[in-house]
């Protein structure tokens, strides 16, 4: 059941999320604030997780929400590969291909719009890649700063963080391609 309301306790969440992605990129960027940084990720990562639970449950689903909660998303994302790439975490290849499939769907859904439909609807695929993608680029920031020959956290967290990006951008680009398709479909008919 959806909603027309506005002030919700999950839109609220989101909007928080939205705010702190600004904070977020400072942290990346600024001398000793990784730790902060990834706490940051975390809580937008859990109250990610909490807007989407608490709309179900509450009949608070929104259009608004349904909005701002993939907005956030895509904007810590995007936050989170310019400000990890600027510091040499990430290759800038990552951050093209990332927001490249992003470019691609924003061509579609801007045709979409010219028709009054204002999104797709989000499927798993899709949340799995974000999720993939949520939990690789802090596990990434907290290996930053692997140095040496002896196997450490650091090191340890870089090979994990890798794994979840590597699958995180195939699910990614696999969910674009299935968002691209349904859009085909909705303009061709």
């Amino acid at each position: 059941m959806q909603t027309d309301r506005i002030l919700t306790v999950p839109n609220i969440l989101s909007f928080l999320r939205l705010l702190g992605v600004p904070l977020f990129l400072w942290l990346v960027l600024v001398p000793e604030a990784d730790g902060w940084a990834v706490a940051l990720l975390v809580v937008s990562g859990i109250t990610d997780w909490l807007d989407g639970k608490i709309a179900r449950a509450t009949g608070q689903i929104s259009r608004l929400g349904q909005i701002l909660d993939p907005l956030a998303d895509r904007l810590y994302i995007a936050a989170t590969l310019i400000g990890l790439a600027i510091r040499g975490i990430v290759p800038w290849w990552l951050v093209i291909a990332l927001l490249g499939r992003d470019l691609v769907l924003a061509v579609y859904l801007a045709a979409l719009k010219r028709r009054g439909i204002t999104g797709l609807p989000v499927h798993f695929l899709g949340k799995a890649a974000t999720f993939n993608l949520l939990y690789a680029f802090p596990i990434l920031l907290l290996g930053a700063d692997a140095t040496g020959s002896t196997l450490t956290f650091a090191d340890a967290a870089r090979v994990i963080g890798w794994a979840f990006a590597i699958w995180g951008t195939a699910l990614y680009w696999w969910a674009g391609v299935l968002y691209v398709e349904q859009a085909r479909r909705i303009l061709r008919r």
